[in-house]
């Protein structure tokens, strides 16, 4: 009797699961002055409201259980405006790239200097003990020349470091892309392809590593389990420094404006 309960009934098809629907409203935050585009999601699963800076501060996501009065929001975001004005100061005048202006390479903050000339090659150069990154062509593109520089030093340094951490664990990479995501340092297909965001070669030297070896430990764990971070920490010793490196700092390397 119980197994024909079980069978589906005919000219029926089966009924598929419901997902929540949620509704977005973009508006625009005044923070110090400053215009910020804020996105306020209804999530059926909400119980409290939750406020993010997006990678970069350049936009804020807000999360709300549905049906919550307009006013409970507006007191909320008014609560949070001297956390919000403390954290998104920390991108002011960091995001824009000019002439005198910095710009950091493996950790270390290079003075950006317009060579003059239309045509040349960007380069990192050392002056009167100072690191200086000389950069060519027309104003409008300093921005995008700094980034093919960046991107082809990350090629670089992450074409030695991740297939020497795959030699140790007894896999094989199938391939490596660079890319500018903004939700993650990098990632870790299946097939062993493997994604990093370029801007990590603008970290220091350790947490270029870790990104690596994090990633290369995703090859033999696809997971974030005790048995993955102990290989991370035996591929590169200072995943735990290098963690809480880009958990401070990760952010500011996104709010840098390369167009």
């Amino acid at each position: 009797m119980f197994p024909l309960l079980l069978k589906p009934v005919r000219g029926k098809k089966p009924v598929a699961p419901v997902r929540p629907v949620t509704k977005a409203v973009v508006k625009t935050l005044t923070v110090d002055g400053r215009a910020v585009p804020l996105t306020i999601r209804q999530n059926p699963r909400a119980t409290r409201m939750t406020l993010r800076i997006e990678p970069g501060g350049r936009a804020l996501k807000m999360t709300i259980p549905p049906g919550l009065p307009e006013r409970e929001v507006t007191q909320f975001l008014d609560r949070h405006q001297a956390w919000l004005s403390s954290r998104l100061a920390r991108f002011s005048g960091e995001s824009v790239l000019e002439e005198g202006g910095m710009i950091f390479l493996r950790g270390v903050a290079h003075r950006i200097e317009r060579t003059g000339r239309l045509r040349g090659v960007t380069e990192s150069v050392v002056v009167d003990e100072e690191a200086v990154l000389r950069v060519s062509g027309a104003p409008e593109h300093l921005g995008r020349r700094i980034a093919d520089f960046l991107k082809k030093e990350a090629r670089k340094d992450l074409e030695h470091l991740a297939p020497a951490h795959a030699l140790h664990v007894g896999r094989r990479i199938k391939s490596l892309t660079l890319r500018d995501t903004r939700s993650r340092w990098g990632s870790c297909a299946v097939d062993g392809a493997l994604n990093f965001s370029w801007r990590i070669v603008m970290a220091p030297p350790y947490v270029i590593d870790y990104l690596a070896a994090h990633e290369v430990a995703h090859l033999k764990e696809m997971n974030h389990g005790p048995n993955f971070w102990a290989l991370c920490e035996r591929l590169c010793p200072r995943t735990p420094d290098a963690r809480h490196w880009l958990k401070r700092n990760g952010t500011l390397l996104h709010a840098i404006d390369f167009t």
